[in-house]
Order: structure tokens, then C-alpha cells, then sequence
């Protein structure tokens, strides 16, 4: 079985991937797709999704944004990243590989690509004896911000 690919450009597949489109899918996916358009926050967990639903007035349960998003996970709309034990963050899956800087204080996300370390890790599974399927890489420390606020 084929599994048909999230367009994020067309909201509208949900039918494609055998969800149907409710207002709170609407809702939500489109939260992601504008974060994801405008350059703001690409990743949030089920609680940031729920606040920002309720602080623009939307009537929808954090019981229903949980499912939801596991459902959009399951279908590939979005991605599931856990960067601590604690915590689940989503971010819409636009089909383009990058990594990510975590900052440890304030838990900022910064997404990235670095053509060089990309190469240098096809070289590193090569010499191991591996043929690279796929990898994530995430590396932490401090934002310039909380760098800044730690400094004072």
C-alpha cells in the first residue's frame, strides 16, 4: 500500500488520507501551516496548540487537540519531535530535511542545514560499514537571548 504524501500547499488532502475535514483539524492544521508560512513558532506541543486555539476564541478541547494531532502524525502531516523526556513537540512535515538547535533554558527550537555536516555524516556511516536510511540531529546549549540574560 502506497501511502499518499501531505501536501501542505493544499489543506484539503485530509480527504486523500482518509480524514475528513472537521473544524478543529481545519483549525489546527492551519495554525501549523501559517507558523510554518510566516517563520514563527514551527514547533509546539499539544498545550501551546491549545492555548493559541483558545486565545483566538476558538471552542475546541485539549482532549480533541491531543487526537488530532496523533492523528496528523499517523497520516505524515506532522512530525513528532521529543527533544526532552518530558515533552512532544509537532511541527507541519514539509517533506525537507534539517536539524534542529534546542536551547536547554528556554526550550527555543531553531531549525537548520549545513550541506558540509550532512556530507560528513554519509562519510562517517560509509566508513562504519552503513548505508545511511535517515537521521535526526539535535544539538543543545544556549540561545543568544538566555546567553544574554545569564551574562547580566
Amino acid at each position: 500500500m502506497i501511502k499518499k504524501t501531505f501536501n501542505p500547499a493544499n489543506p484539503f488532502d485530509l480527504k486523500d488520507l482518509g480524514l475528513k475535514a472537521t473544524g478543529p483539524r481545519l483549525k489546527i492544521l492551519d495554525l501549523f501551516i501559517k507558523n510554518a508560512d510566516s517563520g514563527k513558532k514551527r514547533h509546539m506541543s499539544a498545550e501551546e496548540v491549545f492555548r493559541t486555539l483558545v486565545q483566538e476564541g476558538e471552542d475546541v478541547g485539549l482532549a480533541t487537540v491531543y487526537r488530532v494531532l496523533a492523528q496528523f502524525e499517523t497520516a505524515g502531516i506532522l512530525v513528532r519531535r521529543t527533544f526532552d523526556k518530558d515533552n512532544a513537540l509537532f511541527e507541519l512535515n514539509d517533506n525537507h530535511h534539517h536539524d534542529h538547535l534546542i536551547c536547554v533554558s528556554c526550550g527555543k527550537v531553531e531549525e537548520f542545514v549545513d550541506p558540509e555536516i550532512e556530507e560528513k555524516q554519509k562519510e562517517i556511516s560509509k566508513k562504519h560499514g552503513f548505508s545511511l536510511v535517515h537521521h535526526s540531529m539535535a544539538l543543545y546549549g544556549l540561545c543568544s537571548d538566555c546567553q544574554k540574560k545569564e551574562a547580566k
